[in-house]
Protein backbone atom coordinates (compact mmCIF):
# COMPACT_ATOMS: atom_id res chain seq x y z
CA UNK A 1 0.00 0.00 0.00
CA UNK A 2 2.81 2.39 0.92
CA UNK A 3 4.65 1.62 -2.32
CA UNK A 4 1.51 2.36 -4.32
CA UNK A 5 1.02 5.70 -2.58
CA UNK A 6 4.63 6.68 -3.28
CA UNK A 7 4.23 5.68 -6.94
CA UNK A 8 1.05 7.73 -7.31
CA UNK A 9 2.70 10.70 -5.59
CA UNK A 10 5.74 10.50 -7.87
CA UNK A 11 3.52 10.31 -10.95
CA UNK A 12 1.53 13.30 -9.76
CA UNK A 13 4.70 15.33 -9.17
CA UNK A 14 5.98 14.47 -12.66
CA UNK A 15 2.68 15.60 -14.13
CA UNK A 16 2.80 18.91 -12.24
CA UNK A 17 6.43 19.46 -13.23
CA UNK A 18 5.32 19.76 -16.84
CA UNK A 19 2.99 22.63 -16.00
CA UNK A 20 3.93 26.21 -16.92
CA UNK A 21 2.68 28.85 -14.56
CA UNK A 22 3.70 31.67 -16.92
CA UNK A 23 3.04 31.84 -20.64
CA UNK A 24 6.06 32.82 -22.73
CA UNK A 25 5.96 35.75 -25.13
CA UNK A 26 7.41 34.76 -28.53
CA UNK A 27 9.71 37.07 -30.47
CA UNK A 28 7.70 39.44 -32.71
CA UNK A 29 7.62 38.17 -36.29
CA UNK A 30 6.28 41.28 -38.05
CA UNK A 31 9.09 43.66 -37.12
CA UNK A 32 10.74 43.87 -40.55
CA UNK A 33 9.53 45.21 -43.92
CA UNK A 34 9.38 43.02 -47.02
CA UNK A 35 12.41 44.70 -48.63
CA UNK A 36 15.03 47.28 -47.72
CA UNK A 37 14.65 50.81 -48.98
CA UNK A 38 16.91 51.08 -52.05
CA UNK A 39 17.19 47.26 -51.93
CA UNK A 40 15.82 44.37 -53.99
CA UNK A 41 13.76 41.29 -53.25
CA UNK A 42 16.75 39.03 -53.97
CA UNK A 43 17.31 36.61 -51.08
CA UNK A 44 21.06 36.36 -51.80
CA UNK A 45 23.00 38.07 -49.03
CA UNK A 46 26.64 39.16 -48.87
CA UNK A 47 26.55 38.61 -45.09
CA UNK A 48 26.85 34.87 -45.72
CA UNK A 49 30.23 35.37 -47.44
CA UNK A 50 33.19 34.63 -45.19
CA UNK A 51 35.36 37.66 -44.53
CA UNK A 52 38.41 36.02 -46.11
CA UNK A 53 36.44 35.71 -49.33
CA UNK A 54 34.86 39.15 -49.12
CA UNK A 55 38.18 40.93 -48.52
CA UNK A 56 40.73 39.77 -51.08
CA UNK A 57 43.62 42.13 -50.28
CA UNK A 58 46.42 40.01 -48.77
CA UNK A 59 47.64 42.67 -46.32
CA UNK A 60 44.08 43.38 -45.16
CA UNK A 61 43.44 39.68 -44.61
CA UNK A 62 46.57 39.49 -42.49
CA UNK A 63 45.45 42.47 -40.40
CA UNK A 64 41.96 41.06 -39.83
CA UNK A 65 43.34 37.65 -38.90
CA UNK A 66 45.69 39.27 -36.37
CA UNK A 67 42.83 41.33 -34.93
CA UNK A 68 40.59 38.29 -34.43
CA UNK A 69 43.41 36.40 -32.71
CA UNK A 70 45.00 39.16 -30.64
CA UNK A 71 42.41 41.87 -29.98
CA UNK A 72 41.80 42.15 -26.24
CA UNK A 73 38.07 42.72 -26.61
CA UNK A 74 37.87 39.42 -28.47
CA UNK A 75 39.89 37.67 -25.77
CA UNK A 76 37.59 39.06 -23.07
CA UNK A 77 34.57 37.83 -25.05
CA UNK A 78 36.05 34.32 -25.11
CA UNK A 79 36.44 34.43 -21.32
CA UNK A 80 32.82 35.51 -20.98
CA UNK A 81 31.82 32.43 -22.98
CA UNK A 82 33.88 30.18 -20.71
CA UNK A 83 32.23 31.68 -17.62
CA UNK A 84 28.76 31.21 -19.09
CA UNK A 85 29.58 27.58 -19.91
CA UNK A 86 30.37 26.93 -16.25
CA UNK A 87 27.04 28.44 -15.22
CA UNK A 88 25.16 26.26 -17.73
CA UNK A 89 26.88 23.16 -16.38
CA UNK A 90 25.94 24.18 -12.84
CA UNK A 91 22.25 24.65 -13.71
CA UNK A 92 22.12 21.17 -15.22
CA UNK A 93 22.54 19.85 -11.69
CA UNK A 94 19.42 21.69 -10.51
CA UNK A 95 17.22 18.60 -10.50
CA UNK A 96 19.66 16.56 -8.41
CA UNK A 97 19.12 16.38 -4.65
CA UNK A 98 21.46 18.13 -2.27
CA UNK A 99 23.53 15.55 -0.36
CA UNK A 100 25.48 16.08 2.86
CA UNK A 101 27.66 13.58 4.68
CA UNK A 102 27.97 14.24 8.39
CA UNK A 103 30.09 12.46 11.01
CA UNK A 104 29.99 13.59 14.61
CA UNK A 105 30.73 12.63 18.18
CA UNK A 106 29.54 14.37 21.33
CA UNK A 107 29.57 13.93 25.09
CA UNK A 108 27.02 15.40 27.50
CA UNK A 109 27.51 15.58 31.29
CA UNK A 110 24.28 16.78 32.98
CA UNK A 111 24.01 17.95 36.60
CA UNK A 112 23.83 15.19 39.19
CA UNK A 113 20.74 16.82 40.68
CA UNK A 114 18.95 17.09 37.34
CA UNK A 115 16.46 14.55 36.10
CA UNK A 116 18.83 13.53 33.31
CA UNK A 117 21.71 13.17 35.78
CA UNK A 118 19.70 10.95 38.14
CA UNK A 119 18.45 8.83 35.21
CA UNK A 120 21.96 8.34 33.85
CA UNK A 121 23.26 7.18 37.22
CA UNK A 122 20.34 4.79 37.62
CA UNK A 123 20.23 3.23 34.16
CA UNK A 124 23.77 3.59 32.78
CA UNK A 125 25.79 3.72 35.94
CA UNK A 126 27.75 6.77 34.76
CA UNK A 127 27.33 10.50 34.93
CA UNK A 128 27.70 11.32 31.24
CA UNK A 129 26.37 10.13 27.91
CA UNK A 130 28.20 9.75 24.63
CA UNK A 131 26.70 9.99 21.15
CA UNK A 132 28.37 8.85 17.92
CA UNK A 133 26.74 9.24 14.52
CA UNK A 134 27.50 9.02 10.81
CA UNK A 135 24.74 9.93 8.37
CA UNK A 136 23.95 10.85 4.78
CA UNK A 137 21.20 13.46 4.34
CA UNK A 138 19.41 14.15 1.06
CA UNK A 139 17.17 17.11 0.28
CA UNK A 140 15.24 17.57 -2.96
CA UNK A 141 12.82 20.23 -4.11
CA UNK A 142 10.30 19.05 -6.67
CA UNK A 143 10.27 21.28 -9.75
CA UNK A 144 6.48 21.43 -9.78
CA UNK A 145 6.11 24.90 -11.28
CA UNK A 146 9.07 24.83 -13.67
CA UNK A 147 11.38 27.05 -11.60
CA UNK A 148 14.47 24.91 -12.19
CA UNK A 149 13.53 24.45 -15.84
CA UNK A 150 13.36 28.21 -16.26
CA UNK A 151 16.69 28.63 -14.51
CA UNK A 152 18.22 26.24 -17.03
CA UNK A 153 16.63 28.12 -19.94
CA UNK A 154 17.89 31.41 -18.54
CA UNK A 155 21.46 30.13 -18.15
CA UNK A 156 21.46 28.65 -21.65
CA UNK A 157 20.18 31.87 -23.20
CA UNK A 158 22.81 33.87 -21.30
CA UNK A 159 25.48 31.49 -22.60
CA UNK A 160 24.22 31.90 -26.16
CA UNK A 161 24.25 35.68 -25.64
CA UNK A 162 27.98 35.55 -24.87
CA UNK A 163 28.52 33.71 -28.14
CA UNK A 164 26.53 36.33 -30.03
CA UNK A 165 28.43 39.09 -28.23
CA UNK A 166 31.68 37.58 -29.48
CA UNK A 167 30.26 37.53 -33.00
CA UNK A 168 29.18 41.17 -32.68
CA UNK A 169 32.67 42.17 -31.52
CA UNK A 170 34.23 40.32 -34.45
CA UNK A 171 31.79 41.86 -36.93
CA UNK A 172 32.63 45.37 -35.77
CA UNK A 173 36.32 44.53 -35.52
CA UNK A 174 36.52 43.25 -39.09
CA UNK A 175 34.69 46.34 -40.34
CA UNK A 176 36.87 48.73 -38.32
CA UNK A 177 40.09 47.11 -39.55
CA UNK A 178 38.91 47.18 -43.18
CA UNK A 179 37.81 50.82 -43.00
CA UNK A 180 41.06 51.77 -41.26
CA UNK A 181 43.10 50.00 -43.93
CA UNK A 182 41.20 51.73 -46.75
CA UNK A 183 41.68 55.05 -44.98
CA UNK A 184 45.41 54.32 -44.87
CA UNK A 185 45.44 53.66 -48.62
CA UNK A 186 43.57 56.94 -49.18
CA UNK A 187 46.14 58.84 -47.10
CA UNK A 188 48.93 57.20 -49.13
CA UNK A 189 47.24 58.30 -52.34
CA UNK A 190 46.73 61.84 -51.06
CA UNK A 191 50.37 62.02 -49.96
CA UNK A 192 51.47 60.98 -53.45
CA UNK A 193 49.14 63.65 -54.91
CA UNK A 194 50.69 66.28 -52.63
CA UNK A 195 54.24 65.29 -53.65
CA UNK A 196 53.27 65.36 -57.33
CA UNK A 197 51.73 68.80 -56.98
CA UNK A 198 54.81 70.14 -55.19
CA UNK A 199 56.94 69.05 -58.15
CA UNK A 200 54.44 70.59 -60.57
CA UNK A 201 54.37 73.84 -58.60
CA UNK A 202 58.19 73.87 -58.47
CA UNK A 203 58.27 73.74 -62.25
CA UNK A 204 55.72 76.56 -62.56
CA UNK A 205 57.51 78.65 -59.94
CA UNK A 206 60.82 78.34 -61.82
CA UNK A 207 59.23 79.59 -65.03
CA UNK A 208 57.53 82.53 -63.27
CA UNK A 209 60.81 83.34 -61.50
CA UNK A 210 62.57 83.46 -64.88
CA UNK A 211 59.83 85.73 -66.23
CA UNK A 212 60.17 87.94 -63.17
CA UNK A 213 63.93 88.20 -63.71
CA UNK A 214 63.20 89.14 -67.31
CA UNK A 215 60.75 91.80 -66.17
CA UNK A 216 57.74 90.05 -67.76
CA UNK A 217 55.78 89.57 -64.50
CA UNK A 218 55.68 91.36 -61.18
CA UNK A 219 56.73 90.07 -57.76
CA UNK A 220 53.05 89.36 -57.09
CA UNK A 221 53.16 86.54 -59.60
CA UNK A 222 56.13 84.96 -57.86
CA UNK A 223 54.45 85.32 -54.47
CA UNK A 224 51.19 83.75 -55.66
CA UNK A 225 53.02 80.84 -57.25
CA UNK A 226 55.04 80.33 -54.07
CA UNK A 227 51.85 80.46 -51.96
CA UNK A 228 50.23 77.81 -54.17
CA UNK A 229 53.32 75.64 -53.84
CA UNK A 230 53.22 75.94 -50.02
CA UNK A 231 49.62 74.70 -49.98
CA UNK A 232 50.82 71.35 -51.30
CA UNK A 233 53.96 71.43 -49.15
CA UNK A 234 51.88 71.98 -46.01
CA UNK A 235 49.77 68.93 -46.81
CA UNK A 236 52.77 66.61 -46.70
CA UNK A 237 53.57 66.71 -42.93
CA UNK A 238 49.85 66.76 -42.13
CA UNK A 239 49.25 63.62 -44.17
CA UNK A 240 52.37 61.95 -42.79
CA UNK A 241 51.14 62.65 -39.27
CA UNK A 242 47.67 61.26 -40.05
CA UNK A 243 49.19 58.14 -41.64
CA UNK A 244 51.21 57.35 -38.50
CA UNK A 245 48.16 57.91 -36.28
CA UNK A 246 46.08 55.59 -38.48
CA UNK A 247 48.82 52.95 -38.41
CA UNK A 248 48.90 53.17 -34.62
CA UNK A 249 45.11 52.73 -34.45
CA UNK A 250 45.26 49.68 -36.70
CA UNK A 251 48.10 48.21 -34.65
CA UNK A 252 46.06 48.55 -31.47
CA UNK A 253 43.04 46.92 -33.13
CA UNK A 254 45.23 43.98 -34.14
CA UNK A 255 46.58 43.61 -30.61
CA UNK A 256 50.21 44.64 -31.29
CA UNK A 257 52.33 47.61 -30.30
CA UNK A 258 52.08 50.58 -32.71
CA UNK A 259 54.20 49.97 -35.80
CA UNK A 260 54.22 50.50 -39.55
CA UNK A 261 51.44 48.72 -41.43
CA UNK A 262 52.19 46.66 -44.52
CA UNK A 263 50.25 47.51 -47.69
CA UNK A 264 49.89 45.10 -50.59
CA UNK A 265 47.99 47.39 -52.92
CA UNK A 266 47.20 51.01 -53.76
CA UNK A 267 43.87 52.75 -53.49
CA UNK A 268 43.48 53.03 -57.27
CA UNK A 269 43.84 49.25 -57.61
CA UNK A 270 41.13 48.39 -55.05
CA UNK A 271 37.82 47.71 -56.76
CA UNK A 272 34.64 48.06 -54.71
CA UNK A 273 32.35 45.04 -54.76
CA UNK A 274 29.80 45.15 -57.57
CA UNK A 275 26.26 43.77 -57.74
CA UNK A 276 25.92 43.82 -53.96
CA UNK A 277 23.10 41.60 -52.66
CA UNK A 278 21.50 42.76 -49.43
CA UNK A 279 18.97 39.94 -49.08
CA UNK A 280 15.68 40.56 -47.29
CA UNK A 281 15.20 42.28 -43.90
CA UNK A 282 13.89 39.15 -42.18
CA UNK A 283 17.38 37.64 -42.45
CA UNK A 284 18.72 40.27 -40.04
CA UNK A 285 17.28 38.46 -37.02
CA UNK A 286 19.52 35.45 -37.66
CA UNK A 287 22.50 37.26 -39.23
CA UNK A 288 22.95 40.25 -36.91
CA UNK A 289 24.53 39.17 -33.59
CA UNK A 290 23.28 42.28 -31.78
CA UNK A 291 19.68 41.59 -32.86
CA UNK A 292 20.08 37.95 -31.83
CA UNK A 293 21.23 39.12 -28.39
CA UNK A 294 17.95 40.97 -27.89
CA UNK A 295 16.00 37.92 -29.08
CA UNK A 296 17.81 35.81 -26.48
CA UNK A 297 17.15 38.54 -23.92
CA UNK A 298 13.45 37.85 -24.46
CA UNK A 299 14.08 34.19 -23.60
CA UNK A 300 15.79 35.30 -20.38
CA UNK A 301 12.92 37.68 -19.61
CA UNK A 302 10.41 34.86 -20.11
CA UNK A 303 12.43 32.64 -17.77
CA UNK A 304 12.67 35.38 -15.12
CA UNK A 305 8.92 35.87 -15.30
CA UNK A 306 8.33 32.14 -14.89
CA UNK A 307 10.69 32.00 -11.90
CA UNK A 308 9.00 34.98 -10.25
CA UNK A 309 5.57 33.43 -10.78
CA UNK A 310 6.70 30.05 -9.43
CA UNK A 311 7.92 31.75 -6.25
CA UNK A 312 4.28 32.62 -5.50
CA UNK A 313 3.26 28.97 -5.36
CA UNK A 314 3.94 26.35 -2.69
CA UNK A 315 7.23 24.49 -2.85
CA UNK A 316 7.45 20.78 -2.05
CA UNK A 317 10.65 19.65 -0.34
CA UNK A 318 11.47 16.02 0.46
CA UNK A 319 14.30 15.20 2.84
CA UNK A 320 15.73 11.88 3.94
CA UNK A 321 18.60 10.87 6.18
CA UNK A 322 20.12 7.56 7.17
CA UNK A 323 23.22 6.20 8.87
CA UNK A 324 24.52 4.70 12.07
CA UNK A 325 24.11 6.00 15.62
CA UNK A 326 25.25 4.74 19.00
CA UNK A 327 25.94 6.04 22.51
CA UNK A 328 28.98 3.76 22.73
CA UNK A 329 31.94 4.01 20.37
CA UNK A 330 32.34 0.23 20.46
CA UNK A 331 28.83 -0.24 19.04
CA UNK A 332 29.02 2.64 16.53
CA UNK A 333 29.21 0.47 13.42
CA UNK A 334 27.31 -2.51 14.83
CA UNK A 335 25.11 -3.37 11.84
CA UNK A 336 22.11 -3.52 11.75
CA UNK A 337 21.52 -2.51 15.38
CA UNK A 338 23.02 0.96 14.96
CA UNK A 339 21.21 1.78 11.72
CA UNK A 340 18.64 4.57 11.65
CA UNK A 341 16.64 6.37 8.97
CA UNK A 342 14.26 9.32 8.67
CA UNK A 343 12.13 10.72 5.85
CA UNK A 344 10.20 13.97 5.71
CA UNK A 345 8.11 15.78 3.16
CA UNK A 346 6.94 19.37 3.51
CA UNK A 347 5.05 22.02 1.60
CA UNK A 348 6.04 25.64 2.09
CA UNK A 349 3.73 28.47 1.11
CA UNK A 350 4.96 32.08 1.52
CA UNK A 351 2.51 34.22 3.47
CA UNK A 352 3.95 37.51 4.69
CA UNK A 353 6.34 37.72 1.71
CA UNK A 354 3.58 37.21 -0.85
CA UNK A 355 3.13 40.93 -1.51
CA UNK A 356 6.85 41.30 -2.13
CA UNK A 357 6.91 38.25 -4.40
CA UNK A 358 3.86 39.54 -6.26
CA UNK A 359 5.65 42.84 -6.87
CA UNK A 360 8.71 40.98 -8.17
CA UNK A 361 6.46 39.07 -10.56
CA UNK A 362 4.87 42.27 -11.86
CA UNK A 363 8.31 43.82 -12.30
CA UNK A 364 9.44 40.75 -14.25
CA UNK A 365 6.47 41.16 -16.59
CA UNK A 366 7.31 44.84 -17.13
CA UNK A 367 10.94 43.96 -17.87
CA UNK A 368 9.75 41.37 -20.36
CA UNK A 369 7.61 43.94 -22.14
CA UNK A 370 10.61 46.30 -22.22
CA UNK A 371 12.68 43.53 -23.78
CA UNK A 372 10.12 43.12 -26.58
CA UNK A 373 10.33 46.86 -27.24
CA UNK A 374 14.14 46.73 -27.27
CA UNK A 375 14.06 43.79 -29.67
CA UNK A 376 11.79 45.72 -32.04
CA UNK A 377 14.06 48.77 -31.77
CA UNK A 378 17.19 46.71 -32.52
CA UNK A 379 15.56 45.32 -35.67
CA UNK A 380 14.45 48.80 -36.71
CA UNK A 381 17.98 50.16 -36.17
CA UNK A 382 19.46 47.29 -38.19
CA UNK A 383 17.07 47.89 -41.08
CA UNK A 384 17.93 51.59 -40.99
CA UNK A 385 21.67 50.90 -41.02
CA UNK A 386 21.33 48.63 -44.05
CA UNK A 387 19.19 51.17 -45.88
CA UNK A 388 21.73 53.92 -45.13
CA UNK A 389 24.60 51.78 -46.37
CA UNK A 390 22.70 50.85 -49.54
CA UNK A 391 22.05 54.44 -50.53
CA UNK A 392 25.66 55.37 -49.70
CA UNK A 393 27.07 52.66 -51.97
CA UNK A 394 24.83 53.79 -54.82
CA UNK A 395 25.25 57.54 -54.52
CA UNK A 396 28.97 57.46 -53.73
CA UNK A 397 29.51 55.44 -56.87
CA UNK A 398 27.74 58.16 -58.86
CA UNK A 399 29.77 60.87 -57.12
CA UNK A 400 33.01 59.03 -57.85
CA UNK A 401 32.15 58.80 -61.54
CA UNK A 402 31.51 62.55 -61.67
CA UNK A 403 34.68 63.30 -59.67
CA UNK A 404 36.75 61.10 -62.00
CA UNK A 405 35.48 63.00 -65.04
CA UNK A 406 36.17 66.31 -63.28
CA UNK A 407 39.74 65.31 -62.38
CA UNK A 408 40.42 64.15 -65.95
CA UNK A 409 39.14 67.51 -67.19
CA UNK A 410 41.26 69.43 -64.66
CA UNK A 411 44.39 67.45 -65.52
CA UNK A 412 43.83 68.26 -69.19
CA UNK A 413 43.29 71.89 -68.19
CA UNK A 414 46.67 71.92 -66.42
CA UNK A 415 48.40 70.62 -69.54
CA UNK A 416 46.64 73.20 -71.70
CA UNK A 417 47.30 76.06 -69.27
CA UNK A 418 50.96 75.10 -68.97
CA UNK A 419 51.37 74.94 -72.75
CA UNK A 420 49.59 78.25 -73.27
CA UNK A 421 51.59 79.87 -70.48
CA UNK A 422 54.90 78.80 -71.99
CA UNK A 423 53.80 80.30 -75.31
CA UNK A 424 52.63 83.53 -73.71
CA UNK A 425 48.95 82.90 -74.39
CA UNK A 426 47.87 82.44 -70.74
CA UNK A 427 48.66 84.25 -67.53
CA UNK A 428 50.31 82.76 -64.47
CA UNK A 429 47.01 83.14 -62.62
CA UNK A 430 45.33 80.71 -65.00
CA UNK A 431 48.10 78.20 -64.42
CA UNK A 432 47.96 78.58 -60.63
CA UNK A 433 44.16 78.28 -60.62
CA UNK A 434 44.31 75.13 -62.74
CA UNK A 435 46.89 73.59 -60.40
CA UNK A 436 44.86 74.51 -57.30
CA UNK A 437 41.66 73.05 -58.73
CA UNK A 438 43.42 69.87 -59.78
CA UNK A 439 44.98 69.39 -56.35
CA UNK A 440 41.61 69.71 -54.62
CA UNK A 441 39.90 67.56 -57.25
CA UNK A 442 42.43 64.72 -56.89
CA UNK A 443 42.27 64.84 -53.10
CA UNK A 444 38.46 64.72 -53.20
CA UNK A 445 38.50 61.84 -55.69
CA UNK A 446 40.74 59.79 -53.35
CA UNK A 447 38.42 60.59 -50.44
CA UNK A 448 35.34 59.55 -52.45
CA UNK A 449 37.00 56.28 -53.45
CA UNK A 450 37.72 55.56 -49.80
CA UNK A 451 34.18 56.51 -48.76
CA UNK A 452 32.75 54.15 -51.36
CA UNK A 453 34.89 51.26 -50.10
CA UNK A 454 33.92 52.09 -46.50
CA UNK A 455 30.23 52.14 -47.47
CA UNK A 456 30.52 48.62 -48.86
CA UNK A 457 32.24 47.51 -45.66
CA UNK A 458 29.51 49.16 -43.60
CA UNK A 459 26.84 47.38 -45.63
CA UNK A 460 28.62 44.07 -45.05
CA UNK A 461 28.67 44.79 -41.30
CA UNK A 462 25.09 46.07 -41.18
CA UNK A 463 23.86 42.86 -42.82
CA UNK A 464 25.65 40.79 -40.18
CA UNK A 465 28.73 39.77 -42.12
CA UNK A 466 32.23 39.31 -40.73
CA UNK A 467 31.71 36.84 -37.88
CA UNK A 468 31.81 33.66 -39.97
Amino acid sequence: MTTRIITYAAAFLLLLSGCKVSKDIPAPTNTTPAVFRNGTEDTANIATIQWKTFFTDAALQKLVDSAISNNYDMQAAVKNIEAAQLIVKQTKLGNLPAANLQIGASINRPSDNSLNGLSLSQFLGKSYVEDYSASLALSWEADIWGKIKNQKAKALAAYLQTGEAKKAIQTNLVADVAKGYYNLLMLDAQLAIAHKNVLLNDSTLRIIQLQYNAGQVTALGVQQAEAQRLVAVQLIPLLQQTIIIQENALSILTGVVPAAIERSSELKNIVAAQNISSGVPSQLVSNRPDVKIYELALTIANANTGIAKANLYPSLTITAAGGVNSFKASNWFNIPASLFGTALGGITQPLFQRKQLKTQYELAKVEREKTVIQFRQSVLNAVGEVSDALVKTTKLKEQEAVATTRVNTLQQAISNADLLFKNGMATYLEVITAQSNTLQGELELAALKKEQLSAVVELYRALGGGWN
